[in-house]
C-alpha cells in the first residue's frame, strides 16, 4: 500500500536549519505531485510547497526563501531544506501525495499522508 514516512523533525535554535525527508511508496503512478504541510498546535494545517514527478516545483508566496523543496527520484524521496527557522515555524510537518502533476496545494487534492515530523524551533 502507499506510505508516505517524514523524518528529520526535532528541536533547534533560532536561525539553524533542518532537513526534512519524505520518503514514498507502494505507488506506480507516473504522474503525482508530493508537498509540504505543517500545523501548529490549534491552527489549521498549512500548505508549503510541492514538487511533481516532472520535477517542478512550486512554493507558497509566504514560505519562498527559507524553505527549498527537492527530490531524489531514484529513491523516491522529497525533501524540505528549512533554513534561518523561527519559533513560529513550530509545528509538525507533513507530506502529502496526490495524483497527477499539476502543482497545487489543496489539501483534499492529497489522497495520503505521512505521520508527520514534529520541528521545534526554541533557544
Amino acid at each position: 500500500q502507499v506510505q508516505l514516512v517524514e523524518s528529520g523533525g526535532g528541536l533547534v535554535q533560532p536561525g539553524g536549519s533542518l532537513r526534512l525527508s519524505c520518503a514514498a511508496s507502494g505507488f506506480t503512478w507516473d504522474s503525482y505531485a508530493i508537498g509540504w504541510f505543517r500545523q501548529a498546535p490549534g491552527k489549521e494545517r498549512e500548505a508549503i510547497s510541492c514538487i511533481n514527478s516532472d520535477g517542478n516545483s512550486y512554493y507558497i508566496n509566504s514560505m519562498k526563501g527559507r524553505f527549498t523543496i527537492s527530490r531524489d527520484d531514484d529513491k523516491k524521496t522529497v525533501y524540505l531544506q528549512m533554513s534561518n527557522l523561527k519559533p513560529e515555524d513550530t509545528a509538525v510537518y507533513y507530506c502529502g501525495l496526490k495524483r497527477r502533476s499539476a502543482l497545487i496545494l489543496e489539501k483534499f487534492l492529497y489522497m495520503y499522508w505521512g505521520q508527520g515530523t514534529q520541528v521545534t524551533v526554541s533557544s
